[in-house]
């Protein structure tokens, strides 16, 4: 069954409009004819600032909004930032289709007084904000007279806190700023060997209803592939240790001729214990790749390490 429209459940924010926005051209252009409209919402996630996102829960925050939009028939997919989306999704939608990445990387920006520092040479006491356990545990294990400090709110409004001297330096994802025009704060991208990135980080991940082919065929246009294999390696690491977006858990992927290699990490909140190794195989087997590396963790004591995070963090009843 043809179809000649298609409505896209989408989160209110600046960085989340943009990245929809850039689904809706990509749509038309390779479906023309196709009427297009977006549906604008907030998320639990955008509406709760003052806390810790770790204090509130962490699955499906900037999600689950839009999917109930999915289920009670009012859009047909939805488009996320690929590292804010579960690795188990609600029965009845699926990953339809994961877009070409973006760098993946961290990137440190900063303060105009630290304009002449890198991340190795902030000095002791440096006050660095970030919202993410992941770099907070990675760069405690391997900064530790550095001070963090959480910080909410978009991108804008960091970097607004940042220039107003609440910080020394943020940590952000090169993406986001990038995709907002942004590009030139980016003072540093923080190599991976420092600080692994999120599952999914600088793809987008367009959700939809299953049993509608004629849905899937439209924004299968848009899937690159590479970025799918190393992907869906990424989230069957995370799958299998059981995190959400808000542990400590890093990863880095690269695609060699027919090869993943595939690296993961999980870390403790104070950064003294990081558990990090390595998978390599076939890109046409992603998952396993993903799957085998997590239990090579787990039996180095990366359970443990995610249980007590999990009792520490547990969100407040």
């Amino acid at each position: 069954m043809a179809l000649d429209q298609l409505r896209i459940a989408s989160r209110r924010s600046q960085l989340a409009m943009v990245q929809t926005n850039w689904v809706k051209q990509e749509l038309e252009r390779t479906n023309p004819g196709l009427s297009i409209s977006i549906e604008a919402m907030a998320t639990q996630g955008d509406k709760i600032l003052d806390v810790a996102l770790a204090k509130i829960g962490d699955k499906g925050l900037f999600t689950k909004e839009l999917e109930a939009q999915m289920l009670v028939g009012r859009a047909e997919i939805a488009v996320h930032s690929l590292k804010d989306l579960p690795t188990n999704l609600p029965e009845g939608l699926m990953l339809g289709c994961i877009t070409e990445r973006e760098d993946p990387a961290d990137a440190l920006v900063v303060n105009s007084k630290n304009a002449d520092k890198q991340l190795e040479t902030l000095p002791t006491g440096a006050v660095v904000g970030t919202s993410s356990l992941r770099r907070l545990a990675q760069l405690r294990h391997k900064y530790p007279h550095l001070v963090f400090k959480d910080v909410r709110g978009n991108v804008i409004t960091r970097l607004q806190k940042l220039d107003s001297g609440d910080y020394d330096c943020l940590i952000l994802a090169a993406a986001g700023l990038t995709r907002l025009g942004f590009g030139d704060r980016i003072h540093q991208l923080i190599p991976s060997e420092i600080s692994l990135h999120a599952v999914g980080q600088g793809a987008l991940g367009i959700e939809c209803v299953e049993g509608h082919p004629e849905v899937l065929e439209i924004i299968k246009k848009l899937e690159h592939k590479p970025t799918s294999q190393r992907c869906l390696a990424e989230r069957a690491f995370l799958r299998e240790l059981e995190g959400g977006c808000q542990v400590p858990i890093g990863v880095n992927s690269i695609v060699n001729a027919k090869e993943l290699i595939l690296t993961g990490m999980v870390a403790s909140l104070d950064g003294k214990r990081l558990i990090r190794d390595q998978k390599k195989g076939s890109i046409d087997n992603p998952e396993s790749i993903g799957l085998e590396l997590a239990n090579t963790l787990k039996g180095q004591g990366a359970g443990e390490i995610l249980q007590e995070i999990f009792n520490d963090v547990r969100p407040q009843a």
